[in-house]
């Protein structure tokens, strides 16, 4: 990891005198009674000095006592979903460096130093580990092709995105953990957390980490269609809130061109004999009109409320340190 300065007072090793940054590891755990003592074991192996957390979100196989046991510190969350869970990690945990992965331990924690080295260094605000499945079984064809449909549908959306924004092992600054509004419930939370990085156009990197699969007795709790479709609602419902201008944008060209074409035969007809002969069509025109018109100006009056909210968030980023200013205390 990269060497910093010696300073003063809290933060500092007692033996050289070197600051380190405080780490904790959290991790969302759900009846992962196989694999929670395993994944706890690796992490500390790869982060001795690091808070290890296990947020258990409902378990009723003893994950709880397991992660206990094996000395993580252990908080109880009684909303069930990711998204509750990570919306507690994210307001109860304390640390300069926040490293989450899942408790079933199929992500490789002995790339956690250098996704941590790699924020150092480039005072990045998230690294997202991508994953590279070892076996076949560890990455179901299924979620394969749905992360990447998802993947290419963000970034048309957004003009940007990540080689897999589905991955649940990232890391991330205290300012993008403080400053960020977790607002889903489930799975999609990852997409929520991508999104938010690109919106505020925050320094993000991606580092390439092994995927393993599950422990026997480990049974993953994602379903491909069910899962799938509330991520695709959410990247929806995210670029209609985050892009107001194009999303409305695109329902007022629907309804003009759907108008137009309906009008066309009324003028030339009008254009002939001077006559208006369909009248409901014609209403139905002047409706559709009217209703083009009116898209495009709430596109127009969200587009100013959303840069607003973009500038509240921005700033709320900009009260905490920057990653490598680890020794200031907020």
């Amino acid at each position: 990891m990269k060497e910093f300065p010696p300073v003063a007072g809290e933060g500092a090793d007692a033996g050289t005198g070197t600051a380190k940054p405080r780490v904790a590891v959290i991790l969302p755990c759900y009846n992962e009674a196989g694999a929670i003592v395993k994944t706890v074991e690796d992490f500390r192996r790869a982060l001795p000095d690091a808070d290890i957390y296990v947020f258990d979100n409902n378990s009723t196989d003893g994950s709880r006592d397991l992660a206990a046991g094996a000395g993580a510190i252990v908080r109880r969350v009684s909303q069930q979903g990711k998204g509750h869970v990570v919306r507690r990690m994210f307001a109860d945990v304390d640390a300069d460096i926040y490293i989450m992965a899942d408790g079933d331990a199929t992500y490789e924690a002995a790339a956690a130093p250098r996704m941590v080295a790699a924020m150092l260094e480039d005072n990045l605000d998230m690294v997202v580990g991508c994953r590279r499945d070892e076996v076949e079984a560890a990455y179901r064809r299924g979620h394969r092709f749905g992360n990447w449909a998802l993947t290419s549908l963000l970034k048309q959306l957004f003009g940007r995105s990540f080689s897999d924004i589905l991955s649940g092992y990232r890391v991330f600054s205290r300012r993008f953990v403080k400053s960020f509004p977790v607002l889903s419930a489930g799975f999609e939370i990852e997409t929520e957390i991508s999104v938010h990085a690109l919106e505020l156009a925050m320094p993000v990197a991606e580092v390439m980490t092994s995927y393993g699969a599950r422990p026997e007795g480990s049974v993953s709790k994602l379903s491909t269609y069910r899962d799938g479709w509330r991520i695709l609602k959410t990247i929806m419902t995210l670029y209609r809130i985050e892009r107001p201008v194009l999303f409305f944008g695109i329902i007022a060209a629907f309804l003009t061109a759907l108008a137009l074409g309906l009008a066309a035969p009324l003028i030339v007809t009008y254009m002939k004999t001077g006559l208006v002969p369909r009248f409901p069509t014609a209403i139905l025109v002047t409706g559709l009109m009217i209703l083009a018109t009116l898209s495009i100006m709430c596109g127009l009056i969200l587009d100013t409320v959303v840069r607003g909210r973009r500038e509240v968030r921005r700033l709320a980023y900009l009260t905490f340190r920057a990653p490598s200013d680890f020794a200031r205390r907020d």
